[in-house]
């Protein structure tokens, strides 16, 4: 693999002050994307989203009911992991009829695949209404909602492991399994020939997460230096609390670096998203949103059930609850990214999958990490 020198490309032109100027690429994206710019995490969705046929919907008089009946075609059927949507109801009927509890949270993490898959399809359509830069601030926001929300239960449930694990499995996954599988399988689907991706925006990312795990270790290598004193501890949590307010404020500048100043660094190039990309919105801003609360509600609901049912599912399975936080847990809540990650790398569009694996591993370590480290501490007091 290697990361090519940019060139000039020769075409398109832009009629500017009176005469024709050469567009590179960074100006086409910058221009062309100017009203919906898909980021890495919506690529990688895509690839496992279907077109809905909307032939015998289209068929019904009343408008109310056909417009429902699309957004429902759209947003349930139109996704390959459609089939999956039958575990919701019936991780509910198994929760409230008092059914085994590892089987409830068997199904419950059946029904957070397809769910997580939707909220990126639901942020990508709102983004048409919004423009790229809400519409980036809303995927970064909702990119990993899964495991945000597990965490959140896991904490009000003062089960600190589960949430310390939840997040650093989501590191792990990301950058071992996502990473590592997408580059084995991009070697295997571009046999004979050299791999190639932007590193500006690997080196972003890899500077960023370089930059958390000194924040993580600091407080860290103090209290081991300073032993296991109460003075040594103090001035550790301490340093703590500024290490997590470090990386909050380096991951709103890089939010600004990508949504503003440097947006077309992180664009999924349209030549990626060729036979993927979906050129106009399919449902409606307000339908968009409230199917996003909708489904946001449900994951609360079975991320609960998760929580709830996590000791009993590792009790009856053999199977640790750091072994089920660790792997089980972040593989189901970004199954879909994951997919479409190792799917662009057989393509030989390894910056999509670059943009999955390490962008989630800073969104997680920067943003979620930092956010739960405040969190628990004021748990603790």
């Amino acid at each position: 693999m290697a990361a090519p020198p940019i060139q000039q490309e020769t075409a398109p032109w832009l009629l500017e002050n009176g005469s024709y100027k050469v567009l590179t690429k960074e100006a086409r994206q910058g221009h062309g994307h100017s009203h919906h710019g898909r980021t890495a995490h919506n690529m990688s969705s895509s690839s496992l989203r279907k077109k809905s046929d909307l032939t015998l919907v289209s068929k019904v008089q009343c408008g109310l009911l056909r417009s429902f009946l699309t957004n429902l075609q759209e947003v349930i059927l139109g996704t390959k992991l459609s089939i999956l949507f039958p575990a919701i109801p019936l991780a509910i009927v198994a929760n409230y009829c008092n059914f085994g509890r590892p089987w409830i949270f068997a199904l419950s993490l059946l029904a957070l695949m397809p769910l997580a898959e939707r909220v990126s399809f639901l942020t990508e359509q709102i983004a048409y209404f919004t423009g790229p830069t809400v519409g980036g601030l809303l995927n970064a926001t909702c990119g990993n909602a899964t495991e945000l929300i597990i965490a959140i239960f896991a904490l009000c449930q003062n089960k600190i492991d589960v949430v310390k694990y939840s997040l650093l499995g989501s590191i792990l996954s990301n950058l071992l399994l996502v990473l590592g599988t997408s580059l084995f399988c991009g070697g295997l689907g571009t046999l004979g020939k050299q791999q190639k991706y932007d590193r500006r925006q690997a080196d972003v990312n890899m500077l960023l997460l370089f930059l958390g795990l000194l924040c993580q270790l600091l407080p860290l290598l103090f209290r081991v230096a300073g032993g296991y004193t109460t003075v040594t501890t103090v001035a550790a949590l301490q340093l703590s609390r500024a290490s997590s307010i470090v990386m909050l404020v380096a991951y709103v500048v890089y939010i600004v670096f990508q949504l503003w100043t440097h947006r077309q660094l992180f664009e999924a190039d349209e030549e990626a998203g060729e036979g993927q990309e979906e050129e106009t919105p399919v449902i409606g801003f307000w339908s968009g949103f409230v199917w996003l609360v909708g489904m946001t509600i449900v994951i609360a609901l079975l991320s609960e059930y998760v929580v709830a049912t996590i000791e009993d599912a590792s009790n009856s399975w053999g199977l640790s609850v750091s072994f089920i936080s660790i792997i089980l847990l972040p593989i189901v809540g970004n199954a879909a990214e994951h997919a479409g990650a190792i799917i662009f790398a057989f393509k030989d569009k390894l910056d999509i999958s670059l943009g999955v694996a390490l962008g989630s591993s800073c969104q997680i370590s920067m943003f979620v990490v930092s956010s739960f480290n405040n969190l628990i501490d004021l748990w603790s007091w």
